[in-house]
Parts: C-alpha cells; sequence; structure tokens
C-alpha cells in the first residue's frame, strides 16, 4: 500500500485528488495539509510514502516545505504540482530535490503514474514539460530572465511580486529582515530593476503569477 500525503490550499482541489488516488487499491490518502508549515508537521507524524504537493501556497509555500522535509528526512520522496506547465517550474523543483513534478493540467492518470513512480524511488516529469525541457536543451532556447535567481532569490521574487512585505517574506522563510533585504537587492541588480511594481510586471510576463 503506498500511504500518500496530500497538500495544496484549496480543498477542492485535494478532494479530486483523493478520490482519484483512492480509486486505486494500492493507493490510500492518509493525511491533508493545506499549507506548507502543516505539511511538514504531518510530514514529521506520519512519515508517509509520498508527498503529493503544490508549490504555489500562501505563507511558507510548496518549496520551502520541500527544503525543510528533505533537511530532516533526506530519503523523502515529493512528487511537486503546479498550475504552470513551464520548465523553469520543474527545473526548480527538481533541483529542490522533488523526485517529480507534474502540471495540474496534466491527465487524470498521469497522477496515478506519477505517484506509483515516486513510491518506487523512480522519477516522474510530465510527458509534454519532458519533451519542451528536452527541446530546450537541445535548441538553446532563450531562458527566462529569472533563471539568473538563485532559488532563495526566487523565492523572495516570487513573494515580492505576490505584494508580501519584507518582515512577512522572512516570517515565512524563516529568515531575517535583513537576509530578505539582501536577497532583495540581489533581486533588483540581476533583474534590472529598481521598485516592487516592476518584479510584479516581470511576473506576470513570465506568467510566473496570474495578472
Amino acid at each position: 500500500m503506498i500511504r500518500v500525503l496530500l497538500v495544496d490550499d484549496h480543498a477542492v482541489v485535494r478532494m479530486g485528488f483523493r478520490l482519484l488516488l483512492q480509486s486505486q487499491h494500492d493507493i490510500s490518502v492518509i493525511a491533508e495539509a493545506e499549507s506548507g508549515e502543516i505539511a511538514c508537521q504531518r510530514y514529521l507524524e506520519l512519515t508517509p510514502d509520498v508527498v503529493v504537493m503544490d508549490i504555489a501556497m500562501p505563507g511558507m509555500g510548496g518549496l520551502e516545505a520541500l527544503r525543510r522535509i528533505l533537511a530532516h528526512h533526506p530519503q523523502a520522496q515529493v512528487l511537486t504540482l503546479s498550475a504552470h506547465d513551464d520548465p523553469m517550474h520543474a527545473r526548480r523543483a527538481l533541483r529542490e530535490g522533488a523526485l517529480g513534478f507534474l502540471s495540474k493540467r496534466s491527465a487524470p492518470e498521469a497522477l496515478l503514474e506519477a505517484v506509483t513512480a515516486i513510491a518506487a524511488g523512480q522519477r516522474y516529469i510530465d510527458k509534454g514539460l519532458a519533451q519542451k525541457m528536452a527541446l530546450e536543451e537541445i535548441e538553446g532556447g532563450a531562458k527566462s530572465v529569472t533563471e539568473r535567481l538563485s532559488e532563495r532569490e526566487f523565492d523572495v521574487f516570487i513573494r515580492l511580486a505576490r505584494g508580501a512585505t519584507v518582515q512577512r517574506i522572512a516570517e515565512d522563510l524563516n529568515l531575517s529582515p535583513s537576509t530578505v533585504g539582501t536577497h532583495l537587492y540581489n533581486v533588483k541588480q540581476k533583474l534590472r530593476v529598481t521598485n516592487q511594481s516592476e518584479l510584479t510586471l516581470i511576473a506576470i510576463r513570465e506568467k510566473l503569477i496570474e495578472a
């Protein structure tokens, strides 16, 4: 039996995933979490076989939760989900240690395939996205300007683009405000912007957040 922890801030999404996963005789959803903070707590309590986690959630978010879970449990097997199906999101999640990445737009059977593969310790990337990533690598296509950012800088950038304050970002990422300020300075330098509005425009243009 594959024991799954579902993490998504939308209850309707979790319910749909739960019904789909539990339609299989060898998969059991043992718990749900609506935030990265709760996901870390649930993992510690239950040590599920697979974590299915959205990367875009309020508060800590999925990528930070992924980092914290793996810091204490390097053997954790995590499938990351996103409403976006671009290579950049996939690359960042995989670099952080996720075993798989799946777009929420994928066919239902892809989720079942992904959970089964990851439970067996195998990597899984949405087939259409894997093709995009391969072609991008072969053709050397133009990459997003945000690829210049480190993983932590990207975290800060996304939160700033969504309107979060430095203090709130510091709390969510368990950093000092001065450290967040340093990341903010680096982000502005690398993206060649001067204010938060310009960061938001870049995020919208790159389809990292909704307008």
